[in-house]
């Protein structure tokens, strides 16, 4: 698949597995924040840093002093909008498949290709360039820019940043701030210091968004490659990447091959895009919420894990996202999200823990209806954090959550958004939903059957929840189901609102 090279909306990423990536978009202009080449997890999967953000390119011929006959591969927006270089070489296609490839043709008709891709679990990016046609007496010069800044954050020039370089044979390293991971790059290039502050790169997309759109990024040097000596390799790491450092050029390939191989057992494009949600948390697995801003949500996770894994025949991963997922479990709930760059897990979801139970649930269907057994200290583990959120929710837990009377769930404090209509404005809560939501009820009368597998002491609270939720959910009136009863805690009061919500009591669920 190939699509307007000179497309802005038109955005790839690379994922790393670990909750890294590498991003921007097909015309090469970086339009958000999120747009780098070096992207990576400090705390897999969260702890997101950006350390490279992005690169000049451009190619001269050989012999040529550093001004006369220069041709651009790349170009920068910067403020007020304007792009540098006007003219450059020519971008005439742009792939993301099976990773994001750029060719360009310069002035005499020479093509030169670029291409990149991370291969899966490493947190460093392969970058290669060469010639596809046309004499190859050429030299290709490329200035990185860094940066070392959190990943939701823009850079601007100060004095404590470190443009000096540790050089040894093919191997450079940065190391831009105290506590900032170092950035390592190997190359079959040379590398001549020239520390730059290149000053108010401007993204578009910030800008639309009412945020911070301008950055300043520190440019420590310069690598050179001769391109009739052969293609022009760069691979970018975060620490040190490559403890044994040989040909570069035989490094990408062999990482080529490798990473193309794995691609292609994935199976169609839809499975491969799906594959860069599943990333590393500890020792075992989670689901990205969402490129390129979030990191792994509860809710999301268990939602996904249904559609992702499961019917993909990726048993393993599910077990390993489910197993990860259940030692966080804390007075009956899972976290709602884990804060990106320190901090502790937020527990403050109602629906999270029972998506698990029902993640749950599915999985051991599907082991079974693959004839798989499950390992009793699997099975185990599972069943301690089903019961735990059932017995949570039975006894009360944060927020207000609880089982009433009637065996339906209700929940709910001022100022807290608990339902995945969680939007929330300073202090305002854009849809409170506070008393007994109509898909909370849904989920938590299938998370009770669910727990049947392993208890039947919660059959007599289902059956009081079912029948109360088929008397006094249905809005005759209307010809649909509230969305919420007892509304704000008060026995009797409804929300009649007309809301996807209730979708999940007409089916979809176990």
């Amino acid at each position: 698949m190939t699509t307007s090279p000179m497309n802005e909306q038109t955005e790839w990423l690379e994922a790393d597995g670990l909750g890294g990536f590498a991003s921007g978009t097909a015309s090469g202009l970086r339009t958000r924040r999120y747009h780098a080449l070096l992207l990576a997890a400090t705390t897999p999967p969260t702890g997101r840093m950006v350390l490279v953000n992005g690169l000049d390119a451009w190619i001269e011929p050989s012999g040529s002093s550093e001004r006369p006959g220069q041709e651009y591969l790349t170009r920068q927006r910067y403020r007020p909008g304007v792009v540098a270089p006007e003219h450059g070489a020519t971008l005439e296609s742009f792939t993301p498949s099976p990773w994001p490839t750029w060719t360009y043709r310069l002035s005499n008709g020479v093509k030169i290709e670029h291409e990149l891709f991370i291969p899966a679990h490493n947190a460093f990016v392969a970058l290669r360039w060469k010639v596809l046609d046309g004499p190859a007496s050429l030299r290709l010069r490329v200035r990185p820019f860094l940066s070392g800044r959190d990943a939701h954050a823009t850079h601007h020039e100060n004095p404590a940043f470190r443009f000096d370089a540790e050089v040894d044979g093919n191997r450079v390293r940065w190391r831009p701030y105290p506590g900032v991971p170092e950035i390592t790059a190997l190359s079959n290039g040379r590398y001549r210091t020239d520390p730059q502050w290149y000053r108010g790169f401007l993204y578009d997309e910030e800008l639309a968004r009412g945020l911070d759109a301008e950055e300043d990024l520190a440019a420590p040097g310069i690598f050179t490659w001769d391109l009739s000596q052969g293609e022009a390799v760069l691979l970018l790491g975060a620490g040190d990447a490559w403890p044994d450092a040989g040909d570069p050029a035989a490094e990408f390939a062999r990482l080529a091959r490798r990473e193309h191989t794995r691609r292609t057992r994935l199976g169609s494009p839809l499975e491969r895009a799906g594959d860069a949600y599943l990333v590393r948390r500890g020792d075992g697995k989670t689901i990205i919420a969402g490129y390129p801003w979030f990191t792994d949500w509860g809710r999301d996770t268990f939602i996904a894990l249904r559609g992702l894994c499961l019917p993909t025949g990726r048993l393993a991963d599910a077990r390993s996202i489910l197993l990860e997922w259940s030692g966080l479990v804390s007075e009956g709930m899972l976290p709602n999200r884990f804060v990106d760059q320190g901090g502790d897990a937020e527990y403050n979801t109602i629906d999270a823990s029972l998506w698990f139970v029902i993640a749950v649930h599915d999985y051991l269907v599907a082991m079974a209806r693959d004839q798989l057994a499950v390992p009793a200290g699997d099975r185990r583990a599972l069943e301690a954090a089903v019961l735990g959120i059932i017995s949570g929710h039975v006894r009360g837990t944060r927020y207000g959550i609880r089982a009433t009377e009637d065996g339906l769930l209700a929940g709910g404090e001022p100022g807290v958004q608990l339902t995945w209509m969680d939007a929330k404005v300073g202090d305002w809560v854009v849809t409170p939903r506070i008393g007994k939501p109509v898909e909370i009820q849904a989920l938590w009368l299938n998370a009770l059957r669910v727990a049947e597998r392993f208890t039947p002491e919660y059959r007599p609270l289902y059956e009081r929840g079912l029948l109360a939720f088929r008397e006094r959910f249905w809005n005759p009136a209307a010809g649909y189901l509230h969305d919420v009863i007892d509304a704000d805690h008060e026995p009797g009061k409804v929300d009649a609102s007309f809301r996807p919500n209730q979708i999940f009591a007409v089916g979809g669920l176990p």
